[in-house]
């Protein structure tokens, strides 16, 4: 269980992983490398065995998502643009930088920016 939560941890720091694998590296020690906690979350799983997908999707600029889910939860991640995500009936703006949750409930996601709109997700799927 524990490994799995590393894993997890792991995959909310996918944006900061230049900067994780230079303080890990004796011959940077010493310098400064920025580091912001973008995500902390707390994830109880459902099984032992966890696969772990990362995904891009580009949106059109206008362009809205049927209503859809998706096979497991996890932090997403907005490259660029502006989304409206309603998620399990919550609704929210997130821009270029942000990061968020997403339940793996019933879901829509719109571009509502001047522009094409990207995000990379980090889906966990527990093996049946």
């Amino acid at each position: 269980m524990k490994k799995l939560i590393n894993t997890v941890i792991c995959l909310s720091a996918f944006s900061l992983l230049p900067a994780i694998a230079l303080a890990g590296n004796d011959d940077h020690a010493s310098a400064s490398i920025p580091r912001q906690l973008l995500l902390k979350k707390r994830v109880t799983l459902t099984s032992n065995s966890v696969d772990s997908k990362v995904i891009r999707v580009q949106f059109p600029k206008g362009y809205k998502t049927p209503a859809h889910t998706h096979e497991g939860p996890g932090p997403r991640y907005v490259v660029k643009g502006k989304l409206r995500v309603e998620d399990n009936g919550e609704s929210n703006v997130f821009s270029a930088g942000e990061i968020f949750w997403e339940t793996g409930g019933l879901m829509t996601v719109e571009n509502i920016g001047d522009d094409q709109a990207e995000i990379i997700i980090f889906e966990m799927v527990a093996v049946k």
